[in-house]
């Protein structure tokens, strides 16, 4: 059973629209289910981690979605890249806005679309 987009907390409204194509096509996900340490200090505490947005079981699969400028996805990258060292046995992927707003446009989603879209929209969300 999905999980109800309607009744979640999202910390970024792409994360609910993305939520929404999940649960309308009856695709089973889980939000932030888990952080993963990137970084420890000496004394062995994390300094660094990483949360991707979404866990679909069913394809044993973590999505993190960003709409961020191309500076902020760097660091996501680099995130991804350290998981892939330290975890690799877990699969992950980063869509980018573009990945996003081509998703909402296939499944009819244009004027959602339209809001991830461009400079203004990359400042907005990254406030």
């Amino acid at each position: 059973m999905a999980a109800d987009s309607a009744l979640h907390p999202f910390v970024h409204p792409i994360e609910k629209e993305f939520a929404r194509v999940l649960d309308y096509y009856g695709i089973r996900w889980e939000y932030e289910p888990r952080t993963f340490a990137l970084a420890w200090d000496e004394e062995k505490k994390v300094t660094q981690a990483f949360s991707p947005d979404f866990y679909l079981p069913e394809q044993d699969l973590y999505v993190e979605l960003t709409t961020a400028r191309p500076k902020l996805v760097t660091i996501k990258n680099r995130k991804i890249r350290r998981m892939g060292e330290l975890y690799p046995d877990v699969n992950v992927q980063l869509w980018k806005r573009g990945d996003l707003r081509n998703m909402m446009i296939r499944f009819g989603m244009d004027e959602q679309a339209a809001d991830i879209k461009g400079t203004e929209a990359q400042k907005k969300h990254s406030e």
